[in-house]
């Protein structure tokens, strides 16, 4: 009885993840538009209270997809930095510029920045509006 217990256990300490399966560029599918994910400054994924996680090639994909889903199933939102490619950082402390002078996958100009101040940086050089998570979210409603 105590190995089926120790064994219990043990798989359900390792089904608790709190991390997101890493993006495979190049191979993995935007869960939104089915595009290949290939551009590491812009793209997103979230991981729900389960531990499944979902990817998108852009944060306006991941944004476009929360309004068919129940948030509160989620439990961890993620974009990719734009000054550090491939680096995930929390989507909901991001700051985001929307700048017709940098190209998203998608058409919207949407990136994320760790920092308000890169993300006030780049808006001196590109122009366009910066956005926080919560309003970002009232955008894409």
């Amino acid at each position: 009885m105590k190995t089926f217990v120790f064994v219990f256990l043990a798989f359900v300490l390792l089904g608790c993840n709190n991390t997101p399966k890493p993006i495979a560029y190049g191979a993995d599918g935007c869960h939104f538009c089915s595009m290949t994910i290939v551009d590491k400054q812009h793209a997103a994924q979230f991981m729900t209270k389960k531990g499944r996680s979902y990817a998108f090639d852009a944060s306006e994909c991941m944004l476009n997809h929360l309004k068919k889903i129940d948030t509160s199933t989620v439990a961890q939102f993620f974009v990719n930095d734009y000054n550090a490619p491939g680096e995930t950082i929390d989507a909901t402390k991001a700051t985001y510029l929307i700048s017709k002078n940098i190209p998203s996958p998608m058409g919207e100009f949407l990136t994320a920045f760790a920092t308000v101040e890169e993300a006030k940086y780049a808006q001196k050089s590109n122009q366009g509006e910066l956005y926080n998570w919560e309003q970002l979210r009232l955008k894409f409603k």
